[in-house]
């Protein structure tokens, strides 16, 4: 018999500006704004003896709020990694933070939700 996989999840939120210079010049997106980003983290695997979990979901929002922490109230273009700020490359950002740790990590979406815009890194 094969054992049950389970996918745990946190979200975590940050405030931060960017801008793309190397986009079209007619969309409002070059021009420097901010959003409100939501970030979830997901972990999957068997449950784990002793106590019977993927991972502890308090080490897990920790982790999520740390990273998040470092993006914000920032310019997301001055990050290593993110002169590029997409979506895209927001959810490769937490999730090279996050997976030493957690090497179980299945998902990372990053959601603007007040615009009803995200994207969904699956590892």
């Amino acid at each position: 018999m094969t054992q049950p996989t389970f996918e745990i999840t946190k979200a975590a939120t940050f405030d931060a500006a960017h801008h793309f210079p190397q986009g079209p010049d007619h969309r409002p997106y070059s021009n420097l704004h901010g959003h409100s980003f939501k970030v979830e983290a997901s972990v999957c695997g068997p449950a784990q003896e002793p106590v019977g979990w993927v991972a502890d979901l308090a080490d897990l929002d920790a982790a999520l709020k740390a990273v998040a922490g470092e993006l914000d109230h920032g310019l997301l273009n001055e990050k290593p990694g993110l002169d590029r700020p997409t979506l895209e490359n927001l959810c490769l950002y937490f999730a090279e933070r996050l997976r030493p740790a957690f090497p179980g990590l299945s998902r990372i979406v990053v959601s603007r939700p007040t615009i009803g815009e995200s994207c969904a890194y699956t590892l």
